[in-house]
């Protein structure tokens, strides 16, 4: 049974830091491109940013050069990191933690409950 659980949200004032980890078991990940999506209050959800086992990123435009993702893909665990810096108001959100194999097969796509990240003085 495949779980993602996200952790460490919270509140932190404009131009602070946070770091996002998340866990992701049941299978071995490294064909998947894992990832943090985020949607804002009222608006619909959005890329942040995408890791692969072979070191592969990409980021949302608004995020780059301010967040930083990293992966540590084993055959037990893999845990997905967002190192989040200078944040912004905007970049308040729910964030979520991907994990999407839909390559491989359908149906191989995995959502984590997500966690609230509030920037606000």
């Amino acid at each position: 049974q495949v779980q993602i659980v996200e952790s460490g949200g919270g509140l932190v004032q404009p131009g602070g830091s946070l770091r996002l980890s998340c866990a992701a078991t049941g299978k071995i990940f490294t064909r998947y491109n894992m990832g943090w999506y985020r949607q804002p209050p009222g608006r619909q959800r959005q890329l942040v940013a995408l890791v692969t086992s072979g070191g592969s990123t990409n980021y949302a435009d608004s995020v780059k050069g301010r967040f930083t993702i990293t992966g540590d893909f084993t055959q037990s665990k893999t845990t997905i990191t967002l190192q989040m810096d200078s944040l912004k108001p905007e970049d308040t959100a729910v964030y979520y933690c991907n994990a999407d194999g839909r390559r491989i097969g359908p149906g191989l796509n995995f959502w984590g409950q997500g966690t609230q990240v509030t920037v606000s003085s």
